[in-house]
C-alpha cells in the first residue's frame, strides 16, 4: 500500500460533516459544514467543495483513497430512530427463543437443528406467513430472521426468508447466518435484529455517498469504517450495516492514534460531538478490544469492535425540564444550539451560560457563537421554572457530567471483567485505570477545563481535535474478516458469508482450516485489488463431535482479518501543540 497516497477521509456526524485530504504524513486541507440529514448529498457535497477551495480545484481527482466514518447510525440508536423489524425466530427443543427476543415485533416458527445441523423438527412456515402479513399492515418493512445452529445448516433460516420475500416487495431482510459462524443464538439474533433495524438508514448514507462523488468525478475506491477499527469497500457494507453501527467511535480511536505519539500507559478518549459523547480505552499505547461482541443497548452481538460506549451527551443535546422541576441534559437532540441559531437551549449554550465573562462559576474555558442568545434561552427556560440561567446552566452540565463519568466507569468496569484484549496484543487479566483523559471533539475547548475539575484527572485536548475523526478515517488501512466452520463427520467446509461449500479432505487439521480461511480472505481481498495486507488468525476453535453414524469428528472454526490498524501516523509539524 502506498504509504505517500493522496487520501480523503469523510466523517458524517449526527451534528456535523468533516473533510480531510492528507498526502502521506500531511494534512493538506481540512473542512467543516452542518450536517443536513434531510439533503445529505448536499452535505456531502458542500464540504468537498469547501476542501477543493481549501487546496485546488483537481485535489479531488489526485485522491487515492476514499474512506468514511459515520455517527448516524448510532446515533440513531441511541435516540430510538432505528426502523422497527420484525423477528422470526427458530430454535426446536430446549430454552424457549423468545428469552433472547428483542423489540416488539416477534415471530416464533415451530421448527429445529440439532447441533450438527441436522434437521429434528421439521419447519413450519404457516405462523409467519399469517405474521408476515399482519406486520406489514403496521408499516413493517425490516425483517430478520434468524434459527438456531444455523451457520451449520442456513435451511430453516433460508426458508423464513422466502417466505418474507415472497409477500413483500423488497424487504430490509437480513438472514442470521450471513453475519457470523459463531454459535451463540442469543448474540446472533441481536446481531440479525439490529443489522435489519440499520438498513434502511445505512443505504440511504451509501447511495448519497455515492451519488455526489461520481458527480463531483471522485473515482478513487471509498471504504467505510467498520467497528474493529478496519475499513471495508462502501459498496459491500451494504448488506451488513451492523458491522459499521460504531464506524463514529471507530473513527474517534483511529484519530487519536494518528494524531498522539503519547498514549500513555492507560488512557481514556473521549469524543464529544454534538449528539453523542464516545468513549473508548487505549492500554499500552493500543485500543482495547471487545472480543466478546459488540454491545447495542445492553445486548451482545457477534460484531467484533473497539470497546467503546456512546450516550446521548453532546453539545447540541436538549436541555429540559422534567415534571419533577429537575434539569435533564439529552439524549434528545432538536437541533443546533441557540448560540448558532437553534430555537431551543442544548449543552453548549449552558456551558456559554458558565463561561460567559463575568460568570461567578466560569472555569477558563471558551464560548462559542452567540453568548447572549444562549443566555437569552436560559433565561426563559428559568421563568418556568423559578431559577436563574446560571442554576440552570450548571444543573444541566452537572447532569450531562455525572451521565458521562457513569458510562466512564461502565466502561473500565467491563474491561476490568475480562482478560484484556487489544489489536496490538492480549495483556491478559490486570487493573485497568485511566491516567487521564484524550478530548475529540467540535466542543472540546468549552468544557474541558470543567470537564477535568469533575473527574480529578488530567484532560488534554487533541491536536485538531476538531476534525480528528476524519483523519482517522482517512489514515486507517483497509481490513477484512471471515469464518470458516469445518465438519469432519460431514466433511464440509464453509463459508457463510461467501455463501461457500467445499469438500472438506479426510485427513484435514485444524492447521489446514487456518490455511484454508486465510486463502480464502487473500483471494475475496484480491478481487478487490486489496493486497499485501497483514493478516491473521483472530480465533482459531476445534469442539470433539459424534457424526450421525455415531462415530468420532470434529468441528472447527477458524475466524480470520486483515490486522487493523493506521497506514501511518500524522505529521502535525512543530506549531501544532496540544491546544490547537
Amino acid at each position: 500500500m502506498n504509504e505517500h497516497a493522496v487520501v480523503l477521509g469523510i466523517d458524517c456526524g449526527g451534528t456535523h460533516t468533516d473533510a480531510v485530504v492528507c498526502a502521506g504524513r500531511h494534512l493538506l486541507a481540512s473542512a467543516k459544514v452542518v450536517t443536513d440529514h434531510d439533503n445529505l448529498p448536499g452535505c456531502i457535497a458542500k464540504v468537498l467543495q469547501e476542501l477543493v477551495q481549501e487546496t485546488d480545484r483537481d485535489i479531488l481527482q489526485k485522491v487515492e483513497r476514499i474512506t468514511l466514518g459515520t455517527t448516524l447510525l448510532v446515533n440513531a440508536c441511541v435516540q430510538g430512530r432505528l426502523d422497527r423489524v420484525g423477528l422470526a425466530l427458530s430454535a426446536g427443543p430446549g430454552l424457549a427463543p423468545d428469552r433472547f427476543a428483542l423489540g416488539q415485533d416477534v415471530c416464533i416458527v415451530p421448527g429445529g437443528l440439532d447441533h450438527r445441523g441436522v434437521e429434528v423438527t421439521p419447519l413450519e412456515t404457516g405462523v409467519l406467513q399469517k405474521q408476515v402479513r399482519a406486520w406489514q399492515e403496521e408499516g413493517v418493512q425490516a425483517f430478520a430472521c434468524v434459527g438456531k445452529f444455523s451457520p451449520r445448516n442456513p435451511a430453516h433460516e433460508e426458508r423464513m426468508g422466502a417466505v418474507v420475500t415472497d409477500l413483500c416487495a423488497q424487504p430490509a431482510l437480513t438472514l442470521g447466518h450471513h453475519l457470523s459462524g459463531a454459535l451463540n443464538f442469543p448474540r446472533r439474533i441481536a446481531t440479525a435484529y439490529y443489522n435489519s433495524a440499520s438498513l434502511r438508514l445505512h443505504n440511504a448514507f451509501v447511495d448519497a455517498v455515492t451519488a455526489v462523488l461520481a458527480d463531483l468525478g471522485c473515482r478513487a475506491p471509498v471504504f467505510l469504517l467498520r467497528a474493529d477499527g478496519g475499513s471495508i469497500p462502501l459498496q459491500r457494507s451494504r448488506p451488513y450495516p451492523v458491522h459499521s453501527l460504531l464506524s463514529g467511535p471507530a473513527a474517534s480511536v483511529m484519530g487519536a492514534l494518528a494524531l498522539t505519539q503519547d498514549l500513555g500507559s492507560c488512557s481514556l478518549l473521549m469524543d464529544i460531538g454534538g449528539t453523542t459523547t464516545d468513549l473508548a480505552l487505549f492500554v499500552a499505547g493500543s485500543p482495547v478490544l471487545d472480543r466478546e461482541g459488540m454491545t447495542v443497548q445492553g445486548r451482545r452481538t457477534l460484531v467484533r469492535a473497539l470497546a467503546t460506549r456512546s450516550i446521548g451527551i453532546g453539545g447540541d443535546s436538549l436541555v429540559s425540564l422534567q415534571e419533577d422541576g429537575c434539569v435533564c441534559t439529552g439524549p434528545q437532540r432538536i437541533g443546533p444550539a441557540m448560540a448558532f441559531g437553534g430555537t431551543q437551549p442544548t449543552l453548549l449554550d449552558a456551558l456559554n451560560v458558565l463561561n460567559a465573562e463575568g460568570s461567578e462559576l466560569g472555569s477558563g474555558d471558551v464560548c462559542a457563537g452567540r453568548t447572549e442568545r444562549s443566555l437569552a434561552g436560559l433565561t426563559e427556560l428559568g421563568v418556568r421554572s423559578g431559577n436563574t440561567a446560571q442554576e440552570l446552566a450548571l444543573a444541566a452540565w452537572l447532569d450531562a457530567a455525572l451521565k458521562i463519568s457513569r458510562a466512564m466507569q461502565d466502561l473500565v468496569d467491563e474491561i476490568n471483567a475480562r482478560p484484556v484484549y487489544t489489536l496490538r496484543e492480549l495483556l491478559g487479566h490486570m487493573d485497568v485505570r485511566p491516567q487521564g483523559i484524550l478530548l475529540v471533539g467540535g466542543p472540546v475547548h468549552c468544557l474541558h477545563r470543567r470537564l477535568q475539575s469533575f473527574v480529578q484527572l488530567p484532560v488534554d485536548p487533541l491536536p485538531r481535535a476538531d476534525v480528528a475523526n476524519a483523519i482517522g478515517a482517512a489514515l486507517t488501512r483497509p481490513s477484512a474478516q471471515l469464518e470458516v466452520y469445518a465438519d469432519t463427520g460431514r466433511r464440509t467446509l464453509l463459508a457463510p458469508a461467501l455463501d461457500l461449500q467445499e469438500a472438506l479432505p479426510r485427513t484435514a487439521t485444524l492447521d489446514y482450516v487456518k490455511e484454508r480461511a486465510l486463502a480464502l480472505l487473500e483471494s475475496q481481498l484480491a478481487e478487490e485489488g486489496i493486497v499485501d495486507l497483514p493478516l491473521e488468525v483472530a480465533q482459531a476453535d476445534l469442539f470433539a463431535t459424534l457424526s450421525e453414524s455415531g462415530a468420532g469428528a470434529r468441528d472447527m472454526r477458524v475466524a480470520c482479518q486483515v490486522v487493523p490498524g493506521l497506514v501511518h501516523g500524522l505529521d502535525l509539524g512543530p506549531d501544532h501543540g496540544s491546544e490547537a
